[in-house]
C-alpha cells in the first residue's frame, strides 16, 4: 500500500513497484481519511497487506498516526516511512508509532523495492538501538512539553502583553506606554517573566515565547 500526497511522486512509484514480479500494489491513499478507507475495503474484501509505504507529510495530518492504527489493526502489515523528512523528532515518532524501515524521497527505486522485500522477509530496518533512542527522544519531548506547559500556565496576561510588545520590538519605554504603566512597572513585569521561564535574557524570552505559541509575529 502506498501513502502520499503528491501524485506525481506516488503514482511513478506505484507504476514501477507493479513491473516487479513478486510485488503488488493493492492500494493507494494521498491523505489518512484516503489511507483509512482504502484499508478497510482491503479487510472486507479479505485481501492481505504486507508492507505499507507511508510519507509523513500529508493534508489531513501525519502518516504518524496511520502507522499507529496500521499496526494495531494489523500486526504483521510492517510499514516503510519514505518522507523527506530529516527532523529527528519526526522520524522518532514515526519508530515510536511502529514504523520498521526509514528512507529518505530521494532514495532510488532500488533501494525503495530492496527495501519492501527486506521486511516482507521479517527484516527490521531500523535496529533495537535505533528504536531505544527514538523512545528516549520522544520521551524527552514529551517532558519538554509538559514543563514548557506548566511555565505557561504560571505566565500572567499582562506578562503575556509584555511579551507581545517585545516581539513587536518595543523598548521598555514604548511597552509601558503601550500598557500604561509605569517604567518601573515594566522593568519588574521583565524581571518575572525572565525568572518563571528560567532565562537569562529576553532574547531567549522571545525565543521561549515564539516558539510556544505564546506571541505572535507578523
Amino acid at each position: 500500500m502506498l501513502l502520499d500526497d503528491h501524485d506525481s511522486f506516488r503514482q511513478p512509484l506505484a507504476f514501477m513497484l507493479e513491473r516487479e514480479p513478486d510485488l503488488a500494489v493493492v492500494a493507494e491513499a494521498g491523505s489518512l481519511a484516503d489511507a483509512r478507507e482504502a484499508l478497510i475495503g482491503l479487510y472486507e474484501r479479505g485481501e492481505g497487506l504486507d508492507v505499507a509505504v507511508v510519507d509523513l507529510d500529508l493534508p489531513d495530518g501525519s502518516g504518524t498516526e496511520f502507522i499507529s492504527e496500521l499496526v494495531r489493526a494489523n500486526r504483521r502489515a510492517l510499514v516503510l516511512v519514505l518522507s523527506a523528512h530529516s527532523e529527528q523528532g519526526c522520524l522518532a515518532r514515526a519508530i515510536e508509532a511502529g514504523a520498521a524501515g526509514i528512507l529518505h524521497k530521494s532514495s532510488r527505486i532500488g533501494d525503495i523495492t530492496d527495501a519492501v522485500r527486506r521486511l516482507r522477509a521479517g527484516e527490521q530496518l531500523v535496529s533495537p538501538q535505533e528504536v531505544m533512542e527514538a523512545i528516549r527522544l520522544v520521551s524527552r519531548e514529551r517532558r519538554e512539553s509538559v514543563e514548557a506547559r506548566r511555565i505557561i500556565d504560571e505566565i500572567t496576561p499582562r506578562e503575556k502583553e509584555v511579551l507581545q510588545a517585545l516581539a513587536d520590538g518595543l523598548g521598555d519605554k514604548e511597552i509601558s506606554e503601550r500598557l500604561s504603566v509605569s517604567l518601573g512597572t515594566t522593568r519588574t513585569h521583565m524581571a518575572n517573566i525572565l525568572s518563571k521561564l528560567e532565562v537569562q535574557s529576553r532574547l531567549q524570552a522571545l525565543v521561549f515565547a515564539l516558539r510556544h505559541g505564546i506571541v505572535r509575529v507578523d
